[in-house]
């Protein structure tokens, strides 16, 4: 697998053709060429993962200044079926954490959905980030992609590149199911209920999100500061 940074055009036309394909999505909500082509300028990162000449994954992220911080913040980060679980997202954010380290930045955020399993345990197992934020419907009471049908509440997440995982005070706990999709509509807004409620409750007290273990569904929050 090889990963390297795209500018060509015809490449970012390429990450049009994946949104579209990995998450259902319609030109209306797609990242198009134009945009990325300008977030390349600014300071961006655009990295894909070729398999043979073939573009199977890719990763973006844009420059910004937050909180007295200077960032990236990794938008989108999507592989082919086929390709999922052999590894290719984790080679993808570890090139991208080379390059904003390189930049001179020493944190990349992102978002995702607390009720999805598996990205829980990548990116606090795997990644080691670390979360004070829960955002309801960040993107709207919804989308054209097929993931958004229970609302786009995420987790803005960060990743700390040059200093440990804080630890350590009084802990507490969120429960999610270990496959979402595998449920009734009706009972999958009743976990995103549920968990919003519990997520903004903890967070206001004052806990931060520092781990998720897939063997019990938990998430864990410890009262702290980020």
């Amino acid at each position: 697998m090889e990963i390297r940074e795209l500018e060509d055009l015809r490449d970012l036309a390429v990450v049009e053709d994946l949104q579209r394909e990995v998450w259902g999505m319609s030109d209306l909500d797609i990242v198009n060429r134009h945009v990325l082509r300008v977030a390349l300028e600014i300071g961006g990162v655009l990295l894909g993962a070729f398999d043979g000449g073939a573009m199977v994954g890719f990763s973006s992220g844009f420059a910004g200044y937050r909180n007295g911080h200077r960032e990236v913040h990794s938008d989108m980060l999507a592989i082919k079926d086929g390709y999922r679980d052999q590894g290719v997202g984790y080679q993808l954010k570890m090139a991208q954490r080379e390059r904003v380290l390189a930049m001179g930045a020493d944190r990349i955020t992102w978002t995702f959905d607390p009720l999805r399993s598996r990205n829980a345990h990548f990116n606090f197992r795997k990644l080691g980030v670390i979360c004070d934020e829960y955002r309801v419907n960040f993107y709207g009471e919804s989308t054209s992609s097929f993931l958004h049908a229970i609302g786009t509440d995420r987790l803005w997440v960060t990743w700390l590149l040059n200093q440990p995982k804080p630890s350590g005070g009084d802990q507490a706990f969120v429960e999610i199911p270990r496959d979402i999709d595998a449920l009734p509509t009706a009972e999958q807004w009743h976990w995103r209920e549920r968990t919003r409620a519990q997520f903004q409750d903890l967070i206001a007290a004052g806990y931060v999100v520092t781990d998720y273990d897939g063997s019990t569904g938990r998430y864990t929050l410890e009262r702290q500061t980020l």
